[in-house]
């Protein structure tokens, strides 16, 4: 059995958790890998899926005041936290930021497309490519780290919660608490500009107020 699917997280009873991806990034444009050291700018489409999340959110949320803020402490990820947190109404800055949910470390892929990743050593990407779980990118991270952070992080949670995060660690998230296999995982999509909702281990995706 793949390992993976036999990692399924549960929130305990009675605790809700939201999250989202960061607004589009001029990286994810450009279909750049985008890790820990390469951090770009917002597109005015990234900006306007702040205003998004923040009207699903008033929507969902009886009181989205109450939630525990957290968020990435990449750039990317606080600026969208402060802008939705704007435009609910609150403090820009009343949130926390959490290392666990940051995004994978993609190493030396930080910062190229998928051509140029694959040029620097065609059989370890094509080997990671086929197993993510258990294939480090060169001086990063494999889904089983990402996993064993986001686990981490699942099983601290005391409170409701609302967070920022990114595309790999949310697919990773998402496949935990449905206990999917790697490979499942990676075919999720990564949508920007919606909120998950879990409960229990049931994901729910809203896109729409």
């Amino acid at each position: 059995m793949d390992p993976a699917a036999k990692r399924i997280l549960r929130l305990p009873d009675g605790l809700t958790l939201y999250f989202s991806r960061h607004g589009e990034t001029e990286a994810n444009v450009a279909k750049r890998f985008q890790g820990h050291t390469i951090d770009t700018p917002l597109t005015e489409r990234g900006l306007k899926q702040t205003k998004t999340i923040a009207k699903i959110l008033k929507a969902r949320v009886d009181d989205p005041a109450a939630l525990k803020c957290v968020a990435s402490p990449l750039p990317r990820t606080r600026l969208t936290m402060m802008l939705i947190r704007d435009h609910l109404g609150l403090s820009i800055d009343g949130f926390k930021t959490d290392k666990r949910i940051c995004e994978i470390d993609l190493g030396k892929w930080d910062g190229l497309t998928h051509r140029q990743a694959r040029k620097l050593d065609p059989k370890l990407f094509d080997r990671r490519e086929a197993d993510k779980w258990n294939v480090r990118v060169p001086g990063g991270e494999d889904y089983a780290d990402v996993a064993n952070r986001a686990e981490s992080w699942i099983k601290s949670l005391k409170h409701d919660t609302f967070a920022i995060s990114h595309g790999a660690f949310t697919r990773i998230l998402r496949g935990l608490f449905e206990g999917l296999s790697a490979a499942e995982m990676s075919a999720l999509d990564e949508p920007q500009g919606v909120v998950f909702r879990v409960r229990g281990n049931k994901v729910k995706k809203f896109d729409k107020p």
